[in-house]
């Protein structure tokens, strides 16, 4: 827009500039903008004020803006316009009146005759919207010269083309509180798409002044009613109708036509409300978020005021409510939304509030009906019934001389909640076309909000069912601390596969694993489930972890060829400090040295992933020392969309460096470092094990031989080792149950020695091994019977046992609670 249309020569029709281009557009004419405070005082006054009203900024600014805006009064009845039909009001109006003083909360519009000084009466136009949220600005008003519009568009007399226009922002506006008032845009111009209102503020950032931009494809918020004749004439005719009416004779055609065109406005004016509605609902599904969708559309355009109610199950993302409500339903007030002054509601009604409402009033009518219900007025009696459901708190001022309509909000023939719709005594009442209107509303919101609400179920479902797949992974095992963080996502569907586990192997050692089954949702948690048994299940059989993993993919091929899926085994011996790794296709562990405090990736061979099928997996052995950490995770946590994973695990293995006061401090610090980046979608699973070691001195060995009287010496060496420890107190029962187990091996041995061993870490393990691969099982022992009580003593003095199998036989365990000091 070059100098000459900024200081206010109107710009040529179909002019436009940067975002304002386009098909839609056909021309612009200055727009004046005046911004009032709660005072009645004008605290902005436009270049376009100035040249529209005649008052420079100066004068303006600080004044009272009835003052600013003077009218020449209501044309006089036999006064013939120059062109066309004025609106409801042809002076300034109760309309603009009531914006001023504050006595409307919802935008209005119209048409004015302004006397200017030193010029003729000028034909206005303008729209008034009220600014809601802290801050001293109370009213946007917003002006445009009606003459300068139709001679920019060379509009006939009587046409009536102009009711599409769209009032816009240029750029490099003067208004200081630009960028605020861009900010709140969308609220003051509440029908307006987020597409529009970006476009509008961009504008505002860079031109300089407001204007009214007008085209055949875009409608304004609120639109002066240019089409409809004046309030005496519309009477007039209504009048001569009555007469013709009671005579019998004919209507006249203008008569006739003006029906016509007025209901033809009104119904269109109904469809494009509900179309800009199913636009702004259901953007996503959430289902807070679409309650709070569902709110803001129809305030303040429709309603003043927009109570929405739910109830308990759909709030609870619990299954379809079954039967219809009655006085024992709770309803949970889930939304309010208001263009009152702030806080008025929340005290009386918050949202979060459950309860029942009584038959007698029109709220349990709705629910209980599934239609709607108009109130005209809300009388003293009726307010007082409402009121008297709400305990020690008076709502009546709140709602009393307010016209309500109460909509259902349905979804295959039953009741999820309602709507109760609140309009200012000022404002007109509801009637019929809005209560239609209302019941198409709330139906599209219904449909919306089930949407949501059987996604929220079904998330709930597989969030549960993950949950429970998800392993309580103790704090510490032997020679290890460990600690876990799982971390759902962001996308839709944001249950998915990730998963970590631990488990306890013969001689002290540990498994460790993180896995990722690619995919979101039902499937892939319960695949991941699968996964997750059987590598418990393979490793209690003390695999080693290339063919735990090859196990593992079989087991995928089995279920099916759908099914992928990362992983990665590792086995940490905390007697001999070593770690033994496979990997398929998951990211490479991370290692921080206790040493140096040095972090590096661990170079593995990557593997396929699980699932793929014929691909062999290696294993390799890396030494640890006390104190060394490993960090395990799925990619969820590296892997930014548009980014190099690479970056990601460099964060992380410098973040895994960072020095922590616990092993918990140590995972959130990881997290934060990980996730401050953005962009995350992807669930996560995160493991750290600190690989403490077990000492030689708390490790004793012995080789027994197969033959029964070996029994008698394996109980004096853990008596004596025991005292040596410190542990004398449980010689007693560890003596009594290593004589059991010692008993069985050499039974069950073929030609292998028996092996001893205890360990004395945060409890005393005690294991014995031989080489028969038969595990032992509870027996009940009869009073005569010689054998099978062995295990039962075990397991009744033992803090915790078990037996797995090994390769070379089976090893059967007990763990004693180690004494206080």
């Amino acid at each position: 827009m070059d100098r000459g249309t900024e200081r206010g020569a109107p710009p040529s029709r179909g002019a436009g500039n940067g975002a304002a281009d386009g098909p839609a557009a056909t021309g612009r004419v200055p727009l004046a903008v005046v911004v009032v405070d709660r005072d009645g005082m004008v605290s902005h006054w436009s270049r376009g004020a100035s040249r529209l009203f005649g008052a420079a900024k100066e004068e303006a600014i600080g004044r009272s803006a009835a003052d600013l805006l003077p009218v020449s009064g209501a044309l006089a009845e036999q006064d013939t316009p120059p062109y066309g039909m004025y609106a409801a009001y042809d002076g300034l109006g109760p309309d603009l009146e009531s914006s001023l003083d504050g006595g409307l909360s919802y935008p209005a519009a119209g048409r004015a005759r302004l006397t200017v000084p030193g010029a003729d009466r000028v034909d206005v136009l303008w729209w008034a919207y009220p600014l809601v949220g802290p801050g001293r600005e109370r009213l946007l008003v917003l002006a445009a010269d009606a003459g300068a519009l139709r001679r920019d568009l060379d509009l006939d007399e009587g046409t009536v083309a102009v009711e599409r226009i769209a009032p816009a922002f240029a750029l490099h506006t003067d208004f200081p509180g630009a960028e605020e008032l861009a900010r709140r845009l969308p609220e003051i111009l509440p029908s307006m798409s987020v597409g529009e209102s970006a476009r509008i503020v961009a504008q505002i950032l860079e031109l300089g002044y407001p204007v009214m931009e007008f085209s055949q494809n875009d409608r304004v918020p609120v639109t002066p009613d240019w089409g409809v004749p004046r309030r005496a004439e519309r009477r007039a005719r209504r009048e001569l109708a009555a007469r013709a009416a009671a005579e019998g004779l004919p209507l006249p055609q203008d008569v006739l036509d003006e029906g016509e065109d007025l209901e033809y406005v009104a119904v269109r004016e109904r469809l494009e409300f509900l179309n800009e509605v199913s636009g702004r609902i259901g953007t996503s599904l959430d289902l807070s978020r679409t309650i709070v969708e569902v709110s803001r559309a129809v305030v303040p355009r429709f309603t003043d005021v927009a109570g929405t109610y739910l109830r308990e199950q759909v709030v609870a993302g619990e299954g379809f409510p079954d039967g219809v409500p009655d006085t024992t339903t709770m309803w949970h007030r889930v939304a309010l939304e208001h263009t009152d002054e702030p806080g008025r509601w929340d005290d009386v009604v918050p949202v979060g509030e459950a309860m029942p409402f009584p038959a007698h009033t029109p709220f349990f009518q709705c629910m209980t009906t599934g239609e709607p219900v108009l109130v005209p007025r809300i009388s003293e009696q009726m307010g007082h019934a409402i009121a008297s459901q709400f305990e020690k708190r008076d709502i009546r001022p709140l709602i009393t001389g307010r016209s309500m309509l109460v909509v259902p909000l349905k979804a295959r023939n039953v009741v999820l909640g309602f709507m109760i719709l609140l309009r200012h005594p000022e404002r007109v009442e509801f009637n019929d076309m809005d209560r239609v209107t209302g019941a198409e509303l709330a139906a599209r919101a219904g449909l919306v909000l089930d949407n949501a609400r059987m996604y929220t179920f079904q998330e709930s479902v597989a969030e549960t069912l993950q949950d429970s797949m998800l392993p309580h992974i103790p704090p510490r095992m032997a020679g290890c601390d460990i600690a876990t963080r799982y971390l759902p996502g962001t996308l839709l569907g944001r249950v998915g596969g990730d998963w970590f586990d631990s488990v306890k192997l013969p001689g002290a050692r540990t498994a460790l694993v993180v896995g990722d089954v690619m995919g979101h949702g039902l499937n892939s948690a319960a695949m991941m489930g699968q996964l997750r048994t059987a590598v418990q299940t393979m490793a209690a059989l003390d695999l080693p972890p290339a063919q735990l993993l090859r196990n593992l993919d079989d087991l995928a091929q089995r279920l099916g060829d759908t099914y992928l899926a990362t992983c990665l085994y590792a086995v940490y011996d905390p007697i001999a400090s070593e770690l033994h790794i496979a990997n398929a296709g998951h990211i490479p562990p991370v290692i921080v040295r206790a040493g140096d405090g040095r972090s590096e990736l661990l170079d593995l061979p990557t593997g396929a992933p699980i699932g793929v099928g014929g691909v062999p997996f290696e294993a390799v052995r890396v030494r640890v020392a006390p104190g060394d950490r490993l960090l395990m995770c799925t990619d969820g946590l590296v892997e930014v969309r548009g980014e190099d994973i690479g970056v990601g695990l460099a964060t992380l293995t410098e973040s895994a460096a960072h020095p922590a006061a616990s092993m918990d401090d140590a995972c959130d610090a990881i997290i934060r470092a990980l996730n401050t980046r953005g962009g995350r979608k992807d669930d996560v699973a995160l493991l750290m094990a600190r690989l403490n070691g077990i000492e030689p001195d708390d490790v004793a060995e012995w080789r027994i031989s197969p033959d029964p009287v070996e029994a008698g010496r394996a109980r004096a060496v853990v008596r004596e080792q025991l005292h040596d420890w410190g542990l004398g107190r449980l010689a007693d029962g560890a003596e009594l149950m290593v004589s059991e187990l010692v008993t069985n091996a050499v039974r069950h041995s073929h030609s292998r020695p028996v092996e001893l061993r205890l360990v004395r870490g945060d409890s005393l393990l005690c294991e014995v091994d031989d080489d028969d691969h038969d595990l032992p099982n509870l027996s009940s022992a009869g009073p005569t019977d010689e054998q099978g009580r062995g295990l039962r003593v075990v397991s009744t003095l033992a803090r915790e046992w078990g037996a797995s199998r090994t390769k070379a036989g089976k090893t059967v365990w007990f763990e004693l609670t180690l004494p206080r000091r």
